[in-house]
């Protein structure tokens, strides 16, 4: 590995999550449904049928061409690529070739090393799906609903050098087309698939060496094994005076074993056309400038701002704008707040992040609104209730849907600040903990804090601690 180098593209299948397919009205996001049964004579490829498109799907592969920072096309067309596999029931696939809705473009993945590196887009295309295939007791069996299924396919550059940089870039990937809304992304649901191209070269070489193509891996920390695989696997074939062949790979996740599926296709060999049946797309100014009236702040950019607006750490700042809805929530709460966002950061990520991941709600989803978040927080720095009081307060409004002020006084759980009443207390836990007391006597000192955890508990949480802690001091002498 010291004298080679990896040199990787990847190529992402993306389905959109359009509510019907691309081109026709058959239900587009089918996987929980029976196989088969969300199909129709253009998905089936029956003849003498017409395919129509889905302008959806044009407005949500715009979004993610200008995101990708790729130039949009005012004119691009239809294709039809041609290979017959028995899920292709139309013999070929109508897709994008060389006139594709947009061109270019890039992502700049950040590495945990703290490098970035920059990841151009070779293609970025609109295609229909294809359907899937299973081999159950010595039977092929045949799934068409996923024919049609809206798709964008992304060809990167061979500009990745490591697996864990490619694994880094999918990450990246995922979060921006959860951001934008295009996609969920999840790859266990074959909504985000991924192929990756993969070659080595002596260090320093600036040539590209015959790639090899890993197909069906799915999931990111597959990407990485199968890469990491495929790269040792040709180190031995080089060592040992061999020449890589260009084979399509099929990675098996239960055995983490590739095997030779076919040789690699060329282009040649789809024998791409002009679409007849479909017309081209004009994806005019006017329509242009309406899909992007309201493209939103990147999560790069968010996170970058968040670092300078508010002086967050870079730890915080990567968990709050690692989705949209809950770095939307924590910027809300910031404004409502309008105290220190740090701290604003800190209930959110440690209290409010847990109930939201107990509850499986999206942050937009809560009772616990930004500004209810917010009036707690504002409770506890006015020394109306203590920080134990406001841990609880969070559960007791995402419960209730009530305001934390309206809780506060119908359970009557303002902080107590009565000295009497605190000392009373102390004097009562002192009683009935003299064990305790002549060991904080006799030097153990780190029993004070137990022993103001027992007059909070005796008061239910409510007592100033640290007045109890004074009186305790008084108290022990």
């Amino acid at each position: 590995m010291t004298e080679y180098e990896a040199v990787i593209g990847l190529e992402t299948h993306i389905q959109l999550n359009t509510t019907t397919k691309i081109f026709c009205s058959c239900k587009a996001d089918s996987w929980f449904d029976p196989p088969n049964t969300n199909v129709c004579p253009v998905c089936t490829g029956l003849p003498g049928v017409l395919p129509v498109l889905n302008e959806k799907v044009v407005e949500k592969g715009a979004l993610l061409a200008h995101a990708m920072h790729a130039e949009l096309r005012p004119v691009s067309f239809f294709d039809r690529k041609n290979y017959f596999y028995p899920d292709l029931p139309k013999g070929y696939q109508i897709s994008q070739y060389d006139m594709a809705l947009a061109h270019g473009g890039y992502l700049d993945v950040p590495m945990p090393q703290g490098y970035t590196r920059r990841v151009g887009i070779w293609k970025l295309h609109l295609e229909e799906d294809a359907g899937k295939t299973r081999n159950e007791r010595n039977q092929r069996l045949i799934d068409f609903n996923r024919c049609g299924v809206p798709l964008v396919e992304m060809v990167t550059g061979p500009d990745l050098r490591s697996a864990d940089e490619a694994a880094q870039y999918l990450i990246r990937l995922r979060q921006l087309l959860r951001w934008l809304g295009v996609s969920e992304a999840d790859m266990e649901k074959a909504h985000l698939r991924c192929d990756a191209n993969v070659s080595i070269r002596p260090k320093g070489a600036d040539y590209l060496n015959p790639k090899t193509e890993i197909k069906n891996v799915n999931s990111i920390d597959a990407v990485r094994n199968a890469i990491n695989s495929e790269v040792e696997r040709q180190i031995r074939e080089v060592e040992a005076g061999r020449r890589v062949e260009a084979w399509t790979l099929d990675w098996d996740e239960d055995t983490g074993v590739l095997r030779k599926m076919r040789s690699k296709e060329t282009e040649a060999d789809y024998r791409y056309f002009r679409e007849p049946d479909l017309l081209p797309v004009y994806l005019t100014d006017e329509w242009k400038a309406a899909i992007l009236a309201d493209f939103p702040e990147l999560p790069l950019e968010r996170r970058a701002r968040f670092i300078e607006q508010y002086g967050l750490p870079e730890y915080d700042a990567e968990i709050l704008t690692a989705e949209r809805k809950l770095s939307d929530y924590y910027e809300n709460a910031v404004k409502a707040y309008g105290g220190d966002p740090k701290k604003v950061s800190n209930w959110l990520m440690n209290d409010v992040l847990r109930m939201i991941n107990e509850r499986g709600l999206a942050p937009d989803q809560m009772k616990l609104s930004p500004a209810f978040l917010a009036e707690i927080l504002k409770l506890v720095d006015a020394g109306t209730i203590n920080n134990s009081t406001g841990k609880a307060l969070l559960v007791k409004v995402e419960e209730s849907g009530q305001s934390p002020a309206a809780i506060v006084q119908a359970e009557g759980l303002a902080k107590v600040s009565d000295d009497a009443a605190i000392r009373a207390a102390c004097q009562e836990v002192l009683a009935e903990n003299p064990k305790e007391v002549e060991s904080f006597r006799g030097g153990k000192e780190t029993l004070m804090g137990w022993f103001v955890g027992q007059v909070m508990r005796k008061m239910r949480g409510k007592a100033d601690a640290a007045l109890a802690k004074k009186i305790l001091e008084e108290l022990l002498g």
